[in-house]
């Protein structure tokens, strides 16, 4: 299972999550006409030489200011979080969303693309367009990531850096409903953590502002990772990583055993004269196969 931690801007904040073990370490471009920052590109190239994977977000939309800052760092990962939901919950057009990544993979093949996916915080009822997102975007992204959607975002255009924990319910229907790795974000900390990779089973688990160190004011400190919480961080998803793979081991034991189940009844079965109580129980028994069949097909997906 992936880990991955944002913001990572100094070979000094990636130092920290090297040590604990991360797998995926992002960075932020904050501007277009600052795009050019040799300490951000000296830390995408620390990141590489240690075996560990660059992310980055660019926070513009110009074509033309992507690809140049793309052909500056690259890096292993470009990574998209525009909103694209409005307050009113409508999709935005998104033809020029696919027709940007659909660039970004003809002139850098080499970089893969993550899109964050919104979807609303914890507990919100009523529905949410995120698969009307996801669906169009599936074809053009190697990752998706959840992120949470709130109506007046932290940053202007994008989503992300809320600290508000995502739905994990609909997390978890993304996570079915896609054919891609989707990695879980939004609210996620040190405490949160394991209890959501054992409910949403995703490819990967991702922090930003809840391992974070804490300012005077009790608030996260932007860019400043504190190394314990990235630690517990990472201890946390493997602990829960371990459970899943025990689940998984547990399901393919019960789909030998009804496979056996169902090859026996069928043996049984008398050449003519077959009972309707005789085939429900067989159709039964498939049924409940194709179920663990598709349960350990998402786990499998981790």
């Amino acid at each position: 299972m992936i880990i991955q931690i944002y913001e990572i801007q100094t070979p000094e904040e990636a130092e920290k999550c090297i040590e604990a073990e991360v797998d995926h370490l992002g960075s932020v471009v904050l501007s277009e006409n600052e795009w050019r920052d040799p300490l951000l590109k000296e830390t995408v190239r620390m990141i590489q030489d240690a075996g560990k994977k660059s992310s980055l977000i660019p926070l513009f939309t110009h074509r033309d200011n992507i690809y140049r800052t793309l052909d500056y760092y690259g890096p292993d990962y470009v990574h998209f979080c525009d909103n694209l939901v409005s307050q009113g919950k409508k999709v935005h057009d998104l033809k020029p969303f696919i027709q940007l990544q659909e660039g970004v993979r003809k002139y850098f093949p080499e970089i893969e693309i993550i899109r964050s996916i919104p979807l609303p915080r914890k507990g919100t009822e009523g529905t949410f367009p995120f698969l009307d997102i996801a669906k169009p975007l599936e074809a053009v992204s190697d990752a998706f990531l959840t992120d949470t959607w709130v109506e007046e975002e932290p940053v202007t255009g994008f989503i992300g850096i809320t600290g508000e924990t995502v739905d994990w319910d609909m997390a978890k229907k993304l996570v079915e409903g896609v054919s891609i790795p989707v990695i879980l974000a939004g609210g996620l900390s040190p405490e949160n953590v394991g209890e959501a990779v054992r409910k949403v089973v995703p490819a990967g688990a991702d922090s930003c502002t809840l391992t974070n160190e804490q300012g005077s004011d009790g608030k996260p400190v932007r860019f400043r990772k504190d190394a314990r919480k990235v630690r517990k961080f990472v201890r946390e998803v493997r602990m829960a990583e371990v459970t899943v793979k025990e689940k998984k081991e547990q399901l393919e034991r019960k789909l030998e055993d009804l496979k056996e189940r169902l090859k026996d009844r069928e043996a049984a079965l008398p050449a003519h004269s077959v009972r309707p109580h005789q085939l429900l129980v067989i159709e039964e028994l498939e049924d409940e196969i194709m179920e663990v069949e598709k349960e350990l097909r998402r786990l499998e997906g981790m």
